[in-house]
């Protein structure tokens, strides 16, 4: 089988970018550096807010996102991945430029649920623009997922989780808390395990360490990326 390139299409935000390259890297098999999947990134932090853009009439992000999209195409990239969530809202729009297959990430941890979690119940934690247009509610039923959602406290909560603190590049324990009640919330609604729905989600969740089951949509996107490509998997 021939082996295939991905492009990031990234900077939504830019830790959760280097997070999906680095998940990428250390989860490929790989003997030597010939071993490992080519890949483009474009991290254009030009982008604009997505929730911003969704829910409250921001700044349309398409042509940023169409310029990266274009960029990657010249690049020769075979595939497109995007490392937010969030921006999934645009992709039906964004794939009418494109002449490559774009991987989803809701498909992919669509897939992942049903693999690692079938038959037990999933809380979806995002955005509150992910939440509120039910980015992960299509994709799950499709395969089956039963999932709960959050209240509309606990969207706000989980705002300042990924805006306050990760994005804004302060320091994670200062979540810890916030994190705790949205997850308590969730298992008293009868959730086994989380979806982690936003990327800045799964940066905090590891380094916390919390004790609980989760999807980590990033884990299930690098992992999709590179079968795609016709690669090995740790």
């Amino acid at each position: 089988m021939d082996k295939k390139s991905i492009g990031i299409l990234g900077g939504m935000g830019p830790l959760a970018t280097a997070d999906l390259f680095r998940k990428i890297v250390l989860m490929t098999k790989a003997e030597r550096d010939s071993d490992h999947v080519r890949i483009y990134i474009d991290d254009n932090c030009f982008i604009p807010d997505r929730t911003g853009a969704i829910l409250r009439g921001g700044e349309n992000p398409l042509p940023q996102m169409r310029d990266s999209l274009s960029k990657l195409q010249s690049c020769g990239a075979d595939c497109i991945i995007m490392p937010c969530n969030t921006a999934h809202y645009f992709l039906p729009q964004l794939k009418k430029d494109a002449r490559v297959p774009f991987i989803s990430i809701l498909e992919a941890t669509a897939d992942y649920c049903l693999e690692m979690y079938k038959g037990k119940t999933a809380c979806i934690l995002g955005t509150a623009a992910t939440l509120d247009m039910k980015l992960y509610d299509n994709a799950l039923s499709a395969k089956g997922v039963k999932f709960v959602t959050p209240s509309e406290e606990g969207k706000k909560t989980l705002m300042r989780i990924i805006y306050d603190v990760v994005k804004a590049g302060r320091p994670v324990e200062e979540c810890r808390a916030d994190f705790e009640a949205v997850i308590a919330e969730g298992l008293e609604q009868g959730a086994d395990y989380f979806i982690l729905g936003c990327t800045e989600l799964p940066i905090a969740a590891d380094e916390l360490k919390l004790p609980y089951l989760f999807a980590d949509p990033t884990y299930a996107l690098a992992r999709a990326a590179i079968h795609f490509c016709g690669y090995e998997t740790n």
